[in-house]
């Protein structure tokens, strides 16, 4: 009787345990499939690094997938024929070993500085170039010489012209005959007009033969004719060429003396072709003396950079306060000139490996999924590279221990089985495993060809004007094109 007992007792409290644990699968419905399998969460099919904890559609716009608990090691062997050719799996461990490390795709403005060299220059609104405008000797010369700071209106030469003799004397006449006219008090306001213009006239005429003004006022102060024409400094500055000596003879237009003002100088700055786009009329730049612990501003000049033919790059012009006149013409100097980019699609330079006829990354796609995808690229500064082509915002890639990544995948090529057909996006430029796009769906037909995508905005954006994409494709497309057309992602 105690055995029945005992046995009924048992068979009870199986019963329980069975019923406990059919009302626990039963009541994580939410978490099961129609198979009865248990879903861990869902992932974007395009970009499985995408995880949710329940169904959804994903931002590529293909319902997301489930992954489920008795798939956690076969699933994702399964899930690695849906990607391009050279996908390879490393499991965490390894990364940290290697030191793989992974950073998101953003699109976002970038500020550099362009480091220049630079050569200071006269500033040519500063510039004097005294010329000859008669035949004459050289009779004084003061012992200013070529780098010597001179004072405005300093003496700097004297030289005979017969040809001003003749002018200066009716200039005095004019002089004296006005002089007549108003001591008379007899003359009238005509007469007197009349006068003063002959007075006027024959001053110009000393001028125009190379009359200074300080010496056309001592002339009609003594009313004496001078035999020597004075050659005075136009303004402050350096002497940059002097072209006179004592009893030379010249003749007209020689160029006597060459003056700059170098309170303010010009910087030309050598800039590579590329950069000139980027370089804006009124930025202000940081100019250095080399082995010199001096600094100074500079603006960039609103005349457009000059192309020189021989050392193939832009001249820069900047114009800049010379205080103590530091920078002399001939100077080099380092110019740091900050640039604003337009914002794009920025990556680390070592995340992209160029072979030089291609270039690629490795896009981190989830449970230790690397896809190399090939891009193009558009400009570099530093360690800053812009992506035109074949990433989409929010991607992550590898910026650390590519090389390691790349060397495994070319292993896996050479030794694993014939690779997937892969077909290019004509909507975004994208690579795209032809099976897997087929097998959602993502393709279309146009003029006898099939085309296939990489995610449903691709397709929808095809579908609406396929003589444009498929025109695209068979050329290469433009960033601006691409960048447009990576909106049909979100």
């Amino acid at each position: 009787m105690k055995r029945l007992v005992y046995v009924g007792g048992a068979v009870a409290v199986a019963a329980a345990f069975f019923l406990i644990g059919y009302w626990s699968r039963g009541g994580s419905s939410l978490s099961q499939e129609g198979s009865g399998r248990r879903v861990l969460y869902w992932v974007d099919p395009m970009n499985p690094a995408l995880k949710s904890d329940r169904p959804g559609i994903a931002p590529c716009g293909m319902p997301l997938e489930p992954v489920y608990a008795d798939d956690a090691g076969g699933g994702a062997a399964s899930r690695a024929g849906s990607f391009p050719p050279g996908t390879i799996q490393i499991s965490p461990e390894r990364q940290q070993i290697v030191g793989v490390r992974v950073e998101p795709v953003e699109s976002r403005s970038v500020q550099h500085t362009l480091r220049l060299l630079g050569r200071v220059a006269a500033d040519e609104t500063r510039l004097f170039r005294l010329y000859s405008v008669t035949e004459g000797w050289i009779r004084e010369i003061s012992p200013a010489t070529t780098g010597s700071l001179v004072q405005k209106d300093d003496l700097l030469a004297a030289y005979y012209s017969q040809e001003v003799l003749g002018p200066q004397q009716a200039y005095i006449y004019a002089l004296d005959a006005l002089d007549r006219f108003v001591k008379s008090g007899t003359a009238t306001d005509e007469q007197l007009a009349i006068n003063r213009n002959n007075v006027a006239t024959t001053r110009q005429s000393l001028l125009n033969l190379g009359m200074t003004e300080i010496q056309a006022e001592e002339v009609a102060a003594k009313r004496k004719v001078d035999r020597h024409v004075q050659i005075r400094a136009p303004d402050t500055g350096f002497i940059l060429s002097r072209n006179v000596s004592m009893g030379q003879r010249f003749d007209r237009t020689t160029e006597l003396y060459t003056i700059a003002d170098l309170r303010r100088v010009w910087i030309v700055a050598d800039a590579f072709e590329n950069d000139g786009g980027y370089i804006r009329p009124g930025t202000t730049a940081r100019v250095f003396l080399p082995h010199q612990s001096r600094e100074f501003e500079a603006r960039v000049s609103g005349v457009p950079p000059q192309f020189d033919a021989e050392s193939r790059a832009l001249k820069v012009r900047l114009e800049a306060e010379n205080p103590g006149f530091a920078m002399r013409p001939g100077m080099f100097v380092d110019v740091d000139l900050p640039i604003v980019l337009p914002p794009a699609l920025v990556v680390p330079a070592d995340a992209v490996l160029d072979s030089g006829l291609k270039k690629t990354v490795f896009v981190d796609r989830g449970e230790g999924f690397f896809e190399p995808r090939q891009v193009e690229i558009g400009w570099r500064f530093g360690d800053q590279l812009e992506i035109t082509a074949g990433l989409m915002p929010g991607e992550r890639i590898v910026v650390s221990g590519n090389f390691f990544v790349d060397s495994e995948s070319r292993a896996k090529g050479a030794s694993g089985p014939p690779p997937a057909v892969v077909s290019r996006d004509p909507v975004c430029g994208m690579d795209v495993n032809e099976a897997a796009a087929r097998a959602a769906g993502l393709f279309s037909q146009h003029g006898g060809k099939t085309y296939f995508f990489c995610a449903a905005g691709c397709k929808e954006a095809f579908d609406k004007d396929p003589e444009a994409h498929a025109s695209r494709q068979a050329g290469a497309p433009a960033a601006a094109d691409r960048h447009a057309a990576g909106g049909a992602h979100d």
